[in-house]
């Protein structure tokens, strides 16, 4: 090793932090292309008797440099909380999959039960996920807790081998009597899609153990969520829901409406960008007026909202003891909207609760009316085609409806009470029929 090297190697280990079983090389920007390169941290690891935590975020591993760091974790069986993120920058799409085994072979080895790992902004696509498929699935993840693989584009292939894995790894922990009990799941920015989304539910279910579960930009139309809605009712101490820029439209809004009536723990939702629409919106305040007791934060931002679905949403939140924020910006309110919700708010002192209205789209013309019934068409397209697997129709069925009725918010439909969500929204009437009038009176 050259003398330049031997000096930048000291100089980065002078800045790793060592101490309360933590090793942390986090953001140091190392190219370990190689077992040399990567002999410092190899020999930390080694030394290192009590190693509970390893932090690699934002340096990058090549195929023998992983080799060597996974044969020096073969020892390490306190190792609980692995931080690997952004570990693959510049790295051949070929190469992570062979890093990925060496790490997740060394784990297994050892004997280590990790309660946290992350992934996440490693680009290692679907052939990523099998690099730790027999991770997920061994003992070493019976005692997973938080599951980190954001920005990972692991694609509809990609989900579909996590989803059974984690699967294979709840009936297995089973067997030995330590059931996996995941609690925080994050997956934004995969490309699942409705297929991904879907088999990732059937895991959801199977675990009932979610707390937080965060997958926005996934490409997910209303068919995958209704499939995260139904597993989200058997995941009861779920507090944080993060569904961010994806298609609810009315059909995935009225199946997670419905949902939410049995999920008395969430604090946050964050249905931004997701076309929850007029109807979808006030579904939820049907649930939000009975249900959701501890809400903190409610995210309906660019949702193609109108003013009289805004103000029901309000009337809802109200009386909400713990809400801090309601985001409502990006919507069609127009002007006076915007302002009837403002006065809304602060006529019961809760105008500091409201988030910005500066980016509203203004009111919903005749033009927005007929993309929303294109948008409906496409709903019922998606569902004609067999787009997605998850049985739709046995779901919604289940909650006192089925798929191919009309929804009980027309007015042209008998409504129907088999249901708490419905006849929620009986007892919400008024408060439409207000919104509606201080809408009117404007036009």
């Amino acid at each position: 090793m050259a003398a330049d090297d031997i000096a930048q190697l000291v100089n980065v280990l002078s800045k790793t932090h060592l101490g309360d079983g933590e090793l942390n090389y986090k953001g140091l920007g190392l190219k370990m292309d190689n077992a040399e390169s990567g002999l410092g941290l190899v020999q930390e690891i080694e030394q290192h008797q009590d190693l509970k935590v390893l932090r690699l975020e934002g340096n990058t591993l090549g195929v023998d440099a992983a080799r060597a760091i996974g044969k020096a974790l073969e020892s390490k069986d306190q190792l609980q909380r692995c931080y690997w993120s952004d570990l693959f920058t510049g790295r051949l799409r070929s190469e992570i999959p062979v890093a990925l085994r060496s790490l997740s072979s060394g784990l297994m080895i050892a004997g280590a039960r990790l309660t946290a790992l992350d992934l996440s902004d490693n680009a290692f696509g679907p052939d990523g996920v099998k690099g730790i498929d027999q991770l997920l699935r061994s003992a070493a993840c019976h005692t997973l807790r938080e599951l980190k693989l954001n920005n990972c584009g692991m694609g509809v292939g990609g989900g579909k081998i996590l989803a059974e894995a984690l699967m294979e790894c709840h009936r297995q922990s089973l067997v030995v009597g330590t059931p996996l009990r995941l609690r925080i799941f994050v997956a934004g920015r995969n490309r699942l899609e409705n297929e991904g989304a879907s088999a990732l539910a059937r895991a959801f279910q199977l675990m009932g153990s979610l707390e937080e579960v965060h997958m926005p930009q996934n490409g997910i139309n209303h068919a995958g969520v209704t499939a995260l809605a139904a597993a989200m009712r058997h995941n009861a101490d779920l507090r944080v829901l993060n569904l961010n820029d994806n298609t609810f439209t009315k059909r995935g809004m009225l199946a997670m409406a419905q949902a939410l009536e049995h999920l008395r723990n969430i604090q946050v939702i964050n249905f931004d960008d997701c076309l929850v629409r007029c109807e979808g919106a006030i579904a939820l305040a049907a649930v939000l007026r009975e249900g959701l007791p501890v809400l903190k934060e409610l995210n309906l931002s660019f949702g193609e909202i109108t003013e009289a679905a805004a103000l029901v949403v309000a009337q809802a939140l109200l009386d909400k003891p713990h809400m801090e924020k309601v985001d409502l910006n990006g919507n069609c309110l127009g002007e006076e909207g915007c302002e009837a919700l403002r006065g809304a708010m602060e006529g019961q002192d809760k105008g500091d609760m409201l988030a910005s209205l500066s980016d509203d789209e203004g009111e919903a013309g005749e033009e927005d009316e007929e993309d929303d019934d294109e948008g409906q068409d496409d709903d019922d397209a998606d569902a004609s085609n067999g787009y997605h697997d998850w049985n739709e129709e046995d779901f919604v069925k289940e909650n006192g409806t089925t798929a191919n009725e009309e929804s009980p918010y027309q007015s042209q439909c008998p409504v129907r009470r088999q249901s708490l969500f419905v006849s929620n929204f009986i007892l919400f009437q008024p408060f439409l029929y207000f919104g509606l009038f201080v809408a009117k009176s404007r036009s």
